[in-house]
């Protein structure tokens, strides 16, 4: 198994920080720093989703509301929240002063008692939570103390300041976390795939890819990367690792030596192995690993990588991979009504995600719409038109997707719903049963965001499931 690392302990008595944000992560870093002994301001400059000072004030806590731009005076280091862009005023005064700025998973990083469980992390523009999860889940089978956090809703701090021992940490890293995480130096990661997202906030593809690479650097054993994704392996080879650490590829083809893949149903291994010119190890069916749908089956190949390059037999692998289940809204199968099967992959929130679920069915009335994000559908479209019954298109720039479908599938119907309430969502699956077959899915892939109708993608997920059992208990379709 992994070796523990021994980090630096650092003394906060007394030091000024400032957190940059309130919400998820601000409000805990700062009553972490501040419980260390540092003086600590909150700024906040009204961009946040939580814009109060949640009791800090009284805890000792500086706040200042509404003035995120202008560093505090003596500030000798900025611990932001994700969502902050790099372009802030404030992190620009920071540059001029010589002021290092730390994201909440950079902080957790330095916090790391010794003895500290490794980390095995995880990125990429989709797929990240649920390969942690299936990760955790290894783990877990092989008799570790493990648990998923970072991104995926546990807190990293939590994870690492707490009185529960863990052996090593599946950790969910996103771009915005990476960006801010100059020093993180984990066991091994994978970078599960890249596609354009988030640019508005990074500034270029360039620099999203960038971003994402970071996760490699300082790498003590694997590299984990997508063979079907050049760009992935590509930051491997810029990344300065360890020495020894390995390139690891995953495919849902044959593997070649150093690569875990599929043969006649079975996930091998031919990385893990003695002589893996020749040898490969069985880990699991592909049956073995629900939904089984292609790009969850890539998930489960990146998640056994990091497995076995920490240790995990073959058996662990296998029960961790059986006893999984994935979160809600990611391609959950809702009910089959009178010969119609119905998706829900309302996580499906951009055009990659979108045609990883568009791919594992076949043929689809296809629901989708929502806010775009600056995307383009044609390729979207041009890639999936073969497998399309039909489509149900709502939400604020569903013309966006109706555009892509004239000009790619022609002959496919469309249902434009000229309505972005959430009663919308009723109205859909109706017309989508209406086109549908015996033997079809309906399939919420909405390769949108969610938020120009809902709260979020698990309340629009929430709708469709909804709408789908109300249409089974009518026996109307």
């Amino acid at each position: 198994m992994g070796s523990r690392e021994v980090t630096e302990q650092l003394d906060w008595n007394g030091k000024k920080v400032t957190v940059a944000g309130l919400g998820v992560s601000g409000i805990p870093a700062a009553r972490v720093l501040h419980g260390l002994g540092a003086l600590v301001t909150v700024v906040n400059d009204g961009d946040d989703e939580h814009s109060g000072p949640a009791g800090l004030e009284a805890e000792g806590i500086t706040v200042r509301l509404g003035d995120g731009a202008t560093l505090p005076s003596g500030t000798e280091l900025i611990v932001t929240t994700p969502g902050w862009r790099p372009d802030k005023p404030l992190f620009t005064a920071a540059a001029e002063a010589g002021v290092e700025v730390w994201g909440d998973v950079e902080l957790a990083w330095r916090l790391r008692g010794p003895g500290a469980a490794p980390w095995l992390a995880v990125t990429g523009t989709n797929g990240k939570t649920t390969t942690v999860r299936m990760l955790a889940s290894i783990l877990e089978a092989a008799g570790l103390r493990t648990a998923a956090v970072g991104n995926i809703g546990v807190s990293l701090l939590d994870a690492v300041l707490g009185d529960e021992q863990y052996d090593v940490l599946a950790v969910e890293l996103s771009s915005y976390q990476l960006h801010w995480a100059p020093s993180v130096r984990v066991h091994s990661a994978a970078v599960l795939n890249l596609a354009p997202d988030h640019l508005d906030w990074h500034g270029s593809m360039e620099a999203y890819a960038a971003d994402k690479g970071r996760i490699y650097e300082g790498n003590q054993v694997a590299c984990v990367y997508n063979v079907a994704d050049k760009v992935t392996e590509d930051l491997v080879r810029e990344a300065d690792v360890e020495e020894g650490c390995r390139a690891i590829g995953f495919t849902l083809g044959t593997p070649g030596p150093s690569q875990l893949g599929v043969v006649e149903g079975i996930l091998v291994d031919r990385a893990f192995v003695e002589n893996r010119q020749k040898n490969a190890q069985e880990l699991a069916e592909v049956t073995d690993v629900q939904p089984p749908a292609p790009h969850n089956i890539a998930n489960a190949l990146a998640a056994a990588a990091l497995a076995r390059a920490f240790g995990v037999d073959a058996k662990a692998v296998r029960d961790g991979l059986k006893a999984f289940r994935p979160d809600p809204h990611r391609i959950e199968l809702v009910e089959e009504v009178q010969g119609v099967t119905y998706v829900d992959d309302s996580k499906a929130t951009n055009t990659h995600a979108a045609e990883a679920s568009l791919a594992a069915y076949d043929p689809i009335v296809w629901i989708a719409g929502g806010l775009a994000k600056g995307a383009a559908f044609d390729e979207l479209v041009q890639k999936s038109a073969k497998r399309l019954r039909g489509a149900v298109l709502i939400g604020a720039d569903r013309a966006l997707i109706r555009e892509a479908l004239t000009r790619h599938a022609p002959e496919v119907p469309v249902v434009d719903l000229d309505r972005t309430d959430t009663g919308a969502m009723s109205e859909a699956v109706r017309e989508a049963a209406g086109l549908a077959r015996p033997g079809d899915t309906v399939l919420l892939a909405p390769a949108c965001a969610s938020m120009d109708m809902f709260t979020n993608y698990n309340k629009r997920g929430e709708a469709f499931a909804d709408a789908v059992r109300a249409l089974a208990a009518t026996g109307d379709a």
